[in-house]
């Protein structure tokens, strides 16, 4: 029987909400997700791969390893067309990682049934009233839930953003497609990419290797289709018809296209709300921001967003931290949004193939060949590079925690073991037992460590060594600095909660 009453609801079980989920079911919150689709069969064909910060995120929480057990590694991301190879960059996975979204929520939904989250399938949030104590859901099956946050992660339509009254600013679309899944009765003379005036098209087969990262195609099975629609603006959901018309308008067949596993309808309209928070209701994943494809930053934007979301909302409800600490979710998720969006709507623009655009395109591979600019794209593109505000001083600050191999008390280990259980680290880097945090030992793990090694910062290269670090459940570094402590009380009240709790 379902419950009625949640510490958190999560309208949408997809990346983003799954994510979510298990980041607050970890720190010990009573969530539940609510999806709309009823089956967890039944994944769009959209996103087709994992970048380099996603996968440390995973590192963090110890489910790497169950992605990287059925994808398959390419050593590249691109860029308007320009391949940028990652070998070599300062991470523990300095490649993308080709898997289907169906196959990453498979995983996801695995790890979040561990950790005992409920779900309910083929049932939408439809209503919801806020007040000061909790937020009243109205489901579609004429249920009703109670929580104390809702979090939308219910896809760029999404309901729990309109009925919050956030605005979702931005750009019409000027281009459509659709991406299905399904069987051919007739076998296509060739598989791949097309270009032409109405815009990209591919059909490839849903099962494919990537050998010295070049795809390959199985010979025979499913396929994913992309092609372009020639008219912008549909609404609703799309279906098999569309799909037969907008091949028969590329292709002049449509291949006898049948039994479709999915279908998906996605355009290059960008948007973002104006606010990822509206009282006792947020936002994440699509719901937070929209855009085009190209780059493949969507379903890794929403992955980031729940990370860091989660333990912030666990402190509030725990009543660690004070309710403004949801406002720093904005504050640092909402300008990586932005850049996401422009990177996107460029893209789209050096896509088109007039000579104007032709001549754009051949100087931005021109500048992407020299390092500086090359390693500062590549950055932006995988995640590596994502920089919060936190103040000034140590390059470090702000920016994700390096997976260095650590040598301890209790033997060897990395930084991202230590983060499985989404509890901060003060890693004490300089003379052992230095830095007394006792009035945080119940929130905050101190670990005495050890390494010898360079500090490389992707786009940003090397960074004199630390000999102490504070490092957020999200793995960003909050403090950086010696055996002194100078200003790190002030940085552990900051995120993790008065020296005597709150209030």
């Amino acid at each position: 029987m379902r419950k009625s009453e949640h510490q958190v609801v999560i309208a949408g079980g997809g990346p983003t909400g799954l994510m979510l989920a298990g980041e607050l079911a970890l720190a010990g919150i009573d969530v539940a997700i609510v999806e709309r689709r009823p089956s967890k069969d039944v994944v769009g064909a959209r996103a087709g791969g994992l970048h380099p910060r996603t996968l440390e995120s995973f590192d963090q929480r110890g489910i790497a390893e169950r992605f990287l057990a059925e994808g398959q590694v390419a050593q590249a991301v691109g860029f308007a067309g320009v391949r940028l190879d990652l070998s070599g960059f300062p991470t523990r996975h300095p490649y993308t990682l080709g898997l289907w979204q169906n196959h990453i929520e498979r995983i996801l939904g695995g790890w979040v049934e561990e950790l005992e989250v409920p779900i309910s399938r083929g049932v939408e949030v439809i209503g919801l009233t806020q007040d000061d104590a909790g937020v009243g859901i109205g489901l579609s099956d004429g249920g009703a839930l109670r929580a104390q946050y809702l979090v939308g992660c219910d896809g760029g339509r999404s309901f729990v953003r309109k009925a919050a009254g956030i605005d979702f600013p931005g750009s019409d679309p000027t281009t459509s497609n659709l991406i299905a899944e399904a069987e051919l009765a007739e076998e296509p003379p060739e598989l791949g990419i097309r270009r032409d005036a109405i815009g990209i098209h591919s059909i490839g087969r849903a099962e494919y290797e990537i050998r010295d990262g070049q795809i390959i195609f199985a010979k025979s099975g499913p396929v994913r289709v992309l092609v372009t629609e020639r008219e912008v603006g549909k609404t609703g959901e799309p279906t098999l018809a569309e799909v037969q018309e907008a091949l028969i308008g590329v292709y002049g067949t449509d291949y006898g296209i049948h039994s479709p596993t999915s279908i998906t309808r996605f355009t290059d309209a960008a948007r973002q709300a104006a606010t990822y928070r509206q009282g006792r209701v947020l936002v994440a994943g699509d719901a937070a921001h929209i855009h085009p494809p190209d780059g493949g930053m969507g379903l890794q934007t929403g992955v980031q967003d729940a990370v860091n979301l989660g333990w912030k909302l666990a402190q509030v409800i725990k009543g660690i931290s004070p309710e403004s600490l949801l406002d720093t979710y904005h504050a640092e998720r909402h300008p990586v949004g932005a850049k996401v969006l422009r990177y996107t709507m460029a893209a789209v623009a050096l896509r088109r193939e007039d000579d104007r655009t032709k001549a754009l395109r051949e100087t931005m591979a021109e500048l992407l060949e020299l390092d500086a600019p090359r390693r500062r794209v590549t950055a932006d593109l995988t995640g590596l590079g994502i920089h919060y505000e936190l103040g000034e001083g140590h390059p470090l600050r702000g920016r994700r925690m390096p997976d260095l191999d650590l040598e301890t008390a209790n033997g060897p280990t990395r930084c991202s073991t230590l983060l499985h259980a989404a509890r901060p680290v003060l890693l004490n880097l300089g003379s052992p037992s230095a830095l007394d945090i006792a009035p945080w030992a119940d929130r905050v793990q101190v670990v005495d460590a050890a390494y010898d090694g360079a500090w490389e910062l992707p786009g940003i290269g090397a960074v004199t060594a630390p000999e102490a670090v504070l490092i957020r459940p999200d793995g960003y570094v909050a403090w950086v600095g010696d055996a002194a402590g100078q200003g790190v009380a002030e940085a552990l009240a900051t995120w993790f909660g008065p020296p005597n709790g709150w209030p």
